[in-house]
């Protein structure tokens, strides 16, 4: 099973809270969390795109790097790990973001992805003037699908003449072509997003759900390998998890419990109104899953909260879960939390024996 991390571009990671550990985000920080998950043997880093926070006196993802830039200067200073960098389609055409991933495989050969954001937060288009209008929601997959059909036929074979409802190639050419297949991440929650993610995607992100519920995704994962059957293709779920631990269970949820209590409220209203702007969006998408009131202070991810071995355990759980190909982890404070899991969770995964003997 693959574990990656889901660095922080944005300020003060994937807690929406102001007594969570607050922190910019920088090069410098990025290098240190992604060099030291090589270190521990981890496979994967990806980085988001945010092209508006959600303010509030934590003043949450106010402060956002770049992605591609980010992961290509990542790249440099690497050996092993894999980068996705995430691409928002709305703000550059399909033939730029190929060539762009061309040139990071140039840097990083055979270890760059690339991570398909549709487009679900109207203020970050509008404020910039590229939002196409509530349609989008409706027909944003299609849109994607076109997207990475272009990118495809440049990778594969230097041209494309592709001819659609969204975009029109005339002899577009790409040299030089990735030395390997670039990567595909689609992060659908909904049936069309999974439909999409089965047809055109490696890996889906999962969103998971629940406090220490590591099998509480099975029935996302089953939507997933049910939608890839229909396809044949090999797709499988990479399920997005925050880890918070200490020394002993009752000290890992005195720290969850001080950063629920300083939930922005002004942040994750901020969130709401965004979400709600689709008023016809599935009950498993994206922005209604981020919205729910059980937890909205970490996007109601999975949570994982416990002593070393108890963390440990419950990853091994979710691993087990059919379909599940990885799991992403995010962590309270990035650089503790990445020696945490180095130093004293992986080594008592069963799920990880195999790369550890490998690292």
């Amino acid at each position: 099973m693959d574990i990656g991390v889901f660095i922080p571009i944005g300020n003060n990671g994937w807690l929406i809270s102001t007594t969570s550990p607050q922190y910019m985000p920088s090069f410098d920080l990025n290098r240190e969390i992604v060099q030291r998950a090589e270190r521990y043997g981890l496979d994967f880093a990806l980085s988001m795109i945010k092209l508006r926070g959600f303010g509030g006196p934590s003043e949450f993802w106010d402060h956002n790097l770049e992605s591609f830039t980010l992961m290509a200067g990542l790249a440099a200073v690497t050996q092993r790990i894999k980068l996705f960098a995430s691409v928002a389609l709305l703000t550059m055409p399909p033939a730029i973001v190929a060539r762009m991933a061309s040139t990071i495989d140039s840097i990083a050969p055979g270890r760059f992805g690339v991570n398909i954001v549709s487009g679900w937060a109207e203020a970050e288009y509008s404020q910039m003037g590229l939002w196409p209008g509530a349609e989008h929601f409706a027909r944003r997959y299609d849109y994607s699908s076109e997207y990475v059909r272009v990118m495809q036929e440049l990778w594969q074979t230097g041209r494309s003449d592709f001819k659609g409802q969204y975009f029109t190639m005339n002899d577009c050419r790409l040299s030089p072509r990735p030395s390997a297949p670039i990567g595909i991440v689609a992060a659908g929650q909904s049936d069309r997003g999974m439909r999409f993610a089965a047809e055109y995607a490696d890996y889906n992100f999962i969103a998971g759900a629940g406090f220490n519920t590591p099998t509480a995704f099975a029935a996302a994962n089953e939507r997933l390998r049910a939608a890839a059957a229909r396809t044949g293709r090999d797709v499988g779920s990479y399920v997005l998890t925050m880890v918070i631990a200490d020394e002993t269970d009752e000290a890992a949820l005195a720290k969850w419990e001080h950063y629920k209590a300083g939930i922005d409220t002004e942040a994750v209203g901020w969130l709401a109104s965004q979400g709600a702007v689709d008023t016809k969006a599935d009950a498993n998408s994206t922005a209604r899953h981020m919205n729910r009131p059980e937890s909205a202070v970490n996007f109601n991810m999975m949570t994982l909260v416990g002593s070393y071995a108890h963390v440990a355990r419950m990853l091994d759980e979710a691993a087990a879960v059919p379909g599940t190909k990885g799991l992403m982890l995010t962590f309270d404070d990035f650089l503790i939390g990445m020696d945490q899991f180095g130093h004293r969770i992986q080594p008592l995964m069963a799920s990880r024996a195999t790369a550890l003997a490998a690292a």
